[in-house]
């Protein structure tokens, strides 16, 4: 697949649907993961099923994506590489063509599948900005039915990218030795409310920022500047929007100790998305509150974030 090679850090986690409709019309290899899900939501399988990108394989999040929930671990561990693997044989993925995965919420639930695949050691995966949303607003078709695609050969390997446990975030937040950001609605980070979890509130030191700043009003990513101005303001050391005069600077691409969590590591991938965008990298905690809030010996703080109080 093509890129954009005005921004090459953007375009190897992001693709617009236009450049999406031009590989299928083509008929280069892709291979098109839907991942619609939500806390609660209607069944993404049937909305699948009534309409999805053609050749797109349904991915469910819960199972697929998922070892089942546990005090210990969380509402959405991760599952076992061999687990991961077998779902990604079923979904087609093969070595040496590339993956797209999307949703219907600006890829706050692809984010996920786009995650693991990078974590497991497959890196030509992107997110479709906008999601279906935007694949229809480019005039994008869908078709109907199930896709059952003929068995992918992808050997996967976890630890490609970085993750936390709940010491590490301890370490980051409470501790001072980093930055941990919560991707959480501001109100649960305050803990105000608490509609799943054990404890309302969020990790003492952690800073408040939700998923949803990384998108403009139509579910797409904001551009590189507006993501770079949003985590800068947030503490983030963010590198120079030019490549190439951040290597001649020795700018690095990341401060040591970044971490992000949500509710339970799914809209935290979004996040971790948005920075890898602009060229940051940061860990995820697997676990994150829903494990963290299970852990009686685990201190919760509540109220606004001191950044918003000034």
């Amino acid at each position: 697949m093509t890129t954009d090679a005005a921004d090459p850090v953007r375009a190897a986690v992001l693709i617009e649907p236009a450049e999406l409709a031009l590989t299928l019309e083509v008929g280069e290899p892709v291979v098109l993961l839907d991942v619609r899900w939500s806390l609660g939501g209607p069944d993404g399988r049937t909305e699948h099923a009534a309409g999805h990108i053609p050749g797109a394989v349904f991915v469910d999040l819960e199972t697929e994506l998922a070892a089942p929930p546990s005090a210990a671990q969380g509402r959405h561990p991760l599952p076992s590489v061999a687990v991961l693997q077998a779902a990604a044989r079923r979904w087609g993925v093969r070595a040496g063509v590339p993956v797209v995965a999307y949703d219907a919420s600006g890829g706050t639930s692809a984010a996920r599948a786009w995650w693991l695949l990078r974590w497991a050691g497959f890196g030509d995966v992107r997110l479709l900005d906008g999601g279906l949303a935007g694949w229809l607003g480019d005039g994008g078709a869908l078709e109907r039915g199930a896709v059952e695609p003929a068995p992918g050969d992808v050997t996967l390997t976890a630890g490609a990218l970085p993750s936390l446990d709940a010491d590490d975030a301890e370490a980051l937040a409470v501790r001072g030795g980093g930055l941990l950001l919560d991707a959480r609605a501001e109100e649960r980070y305050r803990g105000e409310v608490e509609p799943i979890d054990p404890r309302a509130g969020h990790i003492p030191g952690a800073v408040s920022a939700p998923t949803t700043g990384n998108l403009d009003a139509d579910g797409r990513f904001l551009d590189a500047a507006a993501l770079r101005d949003r985590f800068a303001a947030l503490g983030v050391a963010t590198p120079a929007a030019d490549p190439a005069a951040s290597a001649a600077s020795g700018d690095q691409s990341a401060p040591t100790g970044l971490g992000v969590y949500c509710g339970s590591g799914v809209t935290a991938a979004h996040e971790v998305a948005a920075l890898a965008s602009i060229g940051i990298e940061a860990a995820l905690y697997t676990g994150s509150w829903s494990q963290w809030s299970a852990d009686p010996a685990r201190d919760v703080a509540v109220g606004p974030d001191p950044l918003a109080t000034g």
